[in-house]
């Protein structure tokens, strides 16, 4: 499969890994909502993130973690929107 940037829900979703144990991504969104399989399959697909295990209790969910990949796109993307934020406080 060819490799294209994330899109911006992919992009959020692979940097709720960066600041928990073991890259683990998020079920959930700030708001309570559900990661989209489609994003969270997408991801794997790409080689950013890995399923990490199964839940007995909800075997539906695909629980997954970063892999070295997602950690340096997720991490160069949040430097980058830290920097655009960082410019327009400035201005």
């Amino acid at each position: 499969m060819q490799s294209r940037g994330p899109t911006p829900a992919q992009r959020k979703y692979l940097r709720g890994g960066l600041d928990q144990p073991g890259g683990k991504l998020p079920l959930f969104d700030e708001l309570g909502q559900e990661v989209s399989r489609r994003t969270v399959t997408a991801c794997v697909q790409q080689g950013w993130a890995e399923p990490w295990f199964s839940n007995p209790t909800k075997p539906d969910w695909i629980i997954c973690k970063l892999t070295e990949k997602g950690r340096r796109i997720a991490a160069a993307k949040a430097k980058s929107a830290a920097k655009r934020s960082e410019k327009s406080r400035s201005l």
